[in-house]
């Protein structure tokens, strides 16, 4: 499944829409324009309608309507936008800020300020590493890097207080709080992260493993000051996670061991020069581990180098089918005439007779190859690797499970973690302005035709070994390593 994005704005959509919109693009026009877009053009709307109700629809809408006549400013009529959205699916939806100037017109949504009044906790740094320095223990309390923060957190009263020390983004500055931990003996964790747009992302899961590694929710942070050492059992488990690019390494005479971090499109080539770099070793190791976890979905293309290496017999995939309208199919021609896409001549004609043949049937569901099912045929089986244990967990969506999909009809593979994020029936995001150019929408243009017999979507995929948390994160691939070499 290719997830393609793009940014797109026919002749005809303009004209439609800014002439209604483009004089007061307040909290409730956009909200109208979002609704609309979306119903028109999503190809999951009518497939979350049917399953959860006009009814409750209708009350999701009303009480969405009711919202968005308080906003104000556009920072606060993202989350809300979101929220409607949110209402349909989990994933492959998004309300996105774009980066340039807003249009100053009289009645345009106001937009904050880098300097926007936001609460404070005014520490001099050097005053807090002197303070970090005579602590005798280690907890929640440093200077952690999450990019593109540097964040220093502090105990203040029952709460653990984060705050900006450097910033990289432009409307987060020295001194605001950017996240608040609540830990308290007796009583189960919560925090709150502030994302760039200020809208607040709870989490019930706080994890500090070992001294310099702290999860909360979906954020991932490093401790860099003090400097602490750590135990060398997190050595491999530091190094894996906070990969940001491919690698192989050996983990003992029969075990490798291939980390992908991400299966964006940008890493595909990075990906296959590991495997070209790797294929002797991997094709000569009895067990391979592959570890996906917290991947970030991408692109097919960025795996299809790696299921030769694992494959034992045909694989089958089930196609999608594409929703037919003219907002949709203006893509295809996007793909021929805009060079950012580097389209090939021969692919350049794929999407000429894609276009034609949605064109042709606009309002419709349209499945744009042969037959629903389409099956992958490698001609060598390798011997080796034997045995193949691909590393899981609830962050791992989209192109990841469409990768796991295929990856598990291999009689060599078995899936280890935690069952994965759940959002692939619906796919195939593209992102499409806002009549004031202040956001893109995101919405999807496919649905699978597994469905509803095979659904994927708020379910997942359940690994073969479910590794439960009496097994910490960190012990994950020496557990994993432990079962494929028979201990």
């Amino acid at each position: 499944m290719k997830n393609l994005k793009a940014v797109f704005i026919s002749s005809l959509f303009t004209l439609t829409t800014t002439s209604v919109y483009a004089q007061t693009c307040d909290c409730t026009k956009n909200y109208e324009w979002v609704k609309k877009t979306f119903e028109a053009n999503d190809a999951g709307f009518e497939y979350a309608l049917k399953q959860k109700g006009n009814q409750a629809y209708e009350a999701h809408n009303k009480t969405i309507s009711e919202k968005v006549k308080s906003v104000k400013t556009f920072t606060e009529c993202g989350p809300v936008l979101y929220e409607w959205l949110s209402f349909f699916r989990s994933g492959h939806i998004a309300i996105r800020p774009i980066n340039k100037e807003t249009p100053k017109t009289a009645n345009t949504i106001k937009q904050e300020s880098p300097a926007v009044k936001w609460e404070t906790l005014p520490v001099d740094t050097q005053d807090f590493k002197k303070y970090l320095d005579k602590k005798k223990t280690s907890d929640y309390e440093g200077i952690w890097v999450t990019d593109p923060y540097t964040i220093g957190i502090k105990k203040v009263g029952n709460q653990y207080v984060g705050f900006i020390i450097e910033s990289g983004a432009e409307n987060w500055t020295k001194g605001q709080v950017k996240m608040k931990l609540n830990i308290s003996e007796g009583k189960p964790a919560s925090s709150v992260f502030y994302m760039r747009d200020r809208s607040a992302a709870e989490s019930k899961e706080i994890t500090l493993t070992g001294k310099n590694h702290l999860q909360i929710g979906d954020f991932s942070l490093s401790r860099v000051y003090p400097k602490i050492e750590d135990d060398p059992k997190y050595t491999q488990y530091f190094k894996s996670i906070g990969a940001n690019q491919p690698y192989v390494e050996k983990l003992n005479e029969k075990t490798l061991y291939l980390r992908i971090p991400s299966f964006q499109a940008s890493q595909k080539q990075k990906i296959d020069s590991v495997i070209a770099a790797n294929k002797d070793k991997i094709t000569s190791t009895e067990n391979l581990i592959i570890d996906i976890r917290n991947g970030t979905g991408g692109s097919d293309a960025s795996y299809s180098n790696i299921l030769p290496l694992i494959y034992t017999n045909p694989i089958r995939t089930v196609g999608v089918e594409y929703l037919s309208t003219q907002l949709n199919n203006q893509r295809m021609l996007d793909f021929i005439n805009k060079p950012e896409y580097g389209f090939s001549e021969e692919n350049k004609k794929w999407a000429q007779s894609a276009f034609n043949t949605l064109e042709k049937q606009q309002g419709k569901f349209v499945n744009l190859n042969e037959g629903i099912v389409s099956i992958t045929k490698f001609d060598t089986i390798y011997p080796y690797p034997k045995n193949v244990g691909i590393i899981i967990n609830q962050r791992n969506g989209s192109t990841d499970e469409q990768f796991l999909l295929a990856a598990k009809q291999s009689k060599k593979v078995k899936l280890f973690g935690t069952t994965t994020y759940g959002v692939l029936d619906v796919s195939n995001m593209y992102y499409v302005p806002s009549p004031c150019k202040e956001f893109e929408l995101g919405y999807s243009l496919s649905r699978s035709m597994r469905i509803p017999d095979f659904t994927i979507d708020a379910k997942g995929l359940q690994p073969d070994f479910y590794l439960d948390r009496s097994i910490p994160v960190y012990e994950w691939t020496d557990y994993v390593n432990g079962v494929l070499n028979g201990n």
